[in-house]
């Protein structure tokens, strides 16, 4: 973040961000991990249906947490995505 320019000379100032820390923040960076296995899979061999396993997988696991930790917009986006990778296996 910049807080001032003068004569050519830039002033910055270090932001030190902590990481909140929730309960169950393991199971969140698990669920979090098959998500970018699964957007590997998906880029890199799409002929294959495993990405859409590890999709159901990992978004039933942010369901899951995001239960956990009572995050209404974290259940709901993440439930609609594990439905719609259910229904694209069906269909």
């Amino acid at each position: 973040m910049i807080l001032f320019a003068q004569q050519k000379q830039t002033i910055f100032i270090r932001v030190n961000m902590e990481q909140n820390e929730r309960p169950f923040q393991s199971l969140a960076w698990l669920a979090t991990g098959i998500l970018i296995l699964a957007a590997s899979l998906a880029s890199f061999v799409p002929e294959l249906e495993y990405h859409h396993w590890a999709f159901i997988s990992a978004n039933t696991l942010w369901v899951y947490v995001g239960w956990l930790w009572k995050e209404q917009s974290i259940v709901v986006l993440n439930a609609g995505l594990t439905l719609i990778y259910i229904l694209g296996l069906i269909l």
